[in-house]
């Protein structure tokens, strides 16, 4: 009886793998393909140095409006998550988001809130010196598919003519570039991004149903990988070989299957596996952004900012692009930027926040536990890494808390930003899906070399998997076919 129910698992196991290789076999080529792309060419984003390396410096002697004065305008309640001062084309204009993403831009001049950007506007904010520039209206498309850019919408497209083909999108609510493409960008995530994560604007548009598309799509494609890595280990011999001395019993293309198989079907299935896991399938990882109790925690409630323009030209300089207010523990700071520098400064002249204030105002976030450890991260470790082409900040801030989430913030020591919450469930998603997804494992980091020459070997192996199950699939189908034919 159990031989023959062995038996009977065993001729499943077969057909299971043959048919899910031949639904997913297609997706898995993809995945491998545009995986090696996304090494070297992101998803497009605005990176902050590029924002700031639009904006123009801070005309001082046109700002006529105190920051106190300027957030009443904006009809926010509470503290907001973002207060700015910058430049919006040849006006100052103070930024401020709320807690819910409202948006609204508040004339540095008058201190008056403006209203939506026309097309004219958007060409002349986003086109300067580039007379063929062409603007266009966009509500959403392949760059801009998902629900971050919710609160910007609509767009004005400005393409401005250049040998990059670089095509900005300004938003019509505040007349900010909030994205920026070059030609080569959006060529090269067409063979990387978007078929990596079926970034397909109209499936992508419906986020829960994207997800839910990926979890079951990935779902069945790693049952398929570990599936087929079980029977090759099954039908390998090493010791009473088959006919003539070989380890496999297979021939033809399904003997090369078998052996690609063998070498790199831990390789694939952890691949696959890793890609399913991202999903966050049941919602077991926490987001590694604090959630929105615990930022308004850390901000606690201050009160005025108490700086004239003429002291707040003073103390950001006359260089400064950006002027960020940010409010930590219940006091206000000044993070005044320009291209290469950032400099932290209290309303008073004073030197900004000190590690003492930062784990003061995370340990008020945290009420349920305290704080066990803090120390300044020099150097990248397990925890703290570069992914891929997108370097993280050093040094860093790490506070160690012992609440039942076991939670870990890394916080930026220069401002303040809380830049990962990692809880319990977050190590061990980092070791489930960036280790073995991305190999982003310990004694490779550091090392870009190293770690995309194993990126390519671990993913050709996994071609070689993926185009002769590709193959054969095809092959069976078309036996299939005409069988059914005759």
């Amino acid at each position: 009886m159990r031989r023959w129910a062995g038996k009977i698992a065993r001729r499943w196991l077969l057909l299971f793998h043959r048919w899910a290789g031949i639904a997913t076999a297609l997706f898995f080529a993809l995945w491998i393909g545009s995986g090696l792309v996304m090494l070297y060419v992101p998803f497009p984003a605005l990176t902050p140095p590029e924002r700031l390396a639009r904006l123009a410096p801070i005309a001082w002697g046109d700002v006529a409006v105190a920051p106190d004065a300027a957030l009443p305008a904006g009809g926010v309640a509470g503290v907001p998550a973002a207060f700015d001062l910058e430049m919006r084309g040849a006006e100052p204009v103070y930024r401020i988001t709320g807690r819910d993403g409202a948006r609204a831009t508040i004339s540095g001049r008058t201190g008056t809130r403006l209203g939506p950007v026309d097309a004219e506007a958007a060409l002349r904010l986003a086109a300067g010196e580039w007379p063929g520039a062409r603007v266009e209206p966009v509500e959403r498309d392949q760059w801009t598919v998902t629900a971050r850019y919710d609160p910007l919408r609509p767009f004005h497209k400005v393409a401005l003519g250049d040998p990059a083909g670089t095509e900005l999108y300004v938003s019509q609510v505040t007349g900010e570039i909030a994205l920026d493409t070059t030609r080569s960008e959006r060529a090269w995530n067409w063979l990387g991004s978007v078929p990596h994560w079926i970034y397909l604007t109209p499936l992508r548009a419906r986020a829960e149903l994207w997800r839910t598309v990926l979890l079951w799509l990935s779902g069945l494609a790693a049952l398929g990988a570990l599936s087929g890595l079980t029977i090759g280990i099954w039908r390998l011999r090493l010791r009473r070989r088959y006919a003539r001395g070989t380890v496999t019993p297979y021939r033809g293309l399904a003997r090369w299957h078998h052996l690609f198989g063998l070498v790199g079907g831990l390789g694939l299935g952890a691949f696959i596996l890793s890609g399913w896991i991202s999903m966050n399938p049941n919602r077991w990882f926490a987001s590694s952004a604090p959630p929105g109790g615990m930022s308004t925690a850390y901000v606690g409630t201050p009160g005025a900012i108490g700086v004239d323009v003429r002291r707040l030209s003073k103390l950001a300089g006359p260089d400064a692009r950006a002027v960020r207010f940010t409010a930590i523990g219940g006091r206000w700071w000044l993070i005044a930027e320009a291209p290469g520098s950032l400099c932290a400064v209290a309303p008073d002249g004073g030197p900004g926040p000190d590690a003492a204030t930062l784990a003061e105002a995370a340990a008020a976030a945290i009420p349920e536990g305290h704080l066990r450890a803090a120390r300044q991260i020099v150097d990248y470790d397990s925890y703290w890494y570069p992914h891929g082409v997108d370097p993280r900040p050093l040094p860093v801030l790490r506070l160690r808390f012992d609440d039942p989430a076991a939670t870990w913030l890394h916080i930026d020591p220069r401002d303040g930003t809380i830049l990962q919450r990692l809880d319990r469930s977050g190590r061990i998603n980092r070791w489930l899906f960036d280790a073995p997804h991305r190999l982003d494992l310990p004694f490779l980091t550091g090392r870009p070399a190293l770690r995309d020459a194993a990126q390519w070997v671990l993913n050709l192996l996994a071609a070689g998997i993926a185009l002769t199950g590709l193959v054969a699939g095809w092959r069976r189908l078309g036996r299939s076919f005409r069988s059914v034919a005759r």
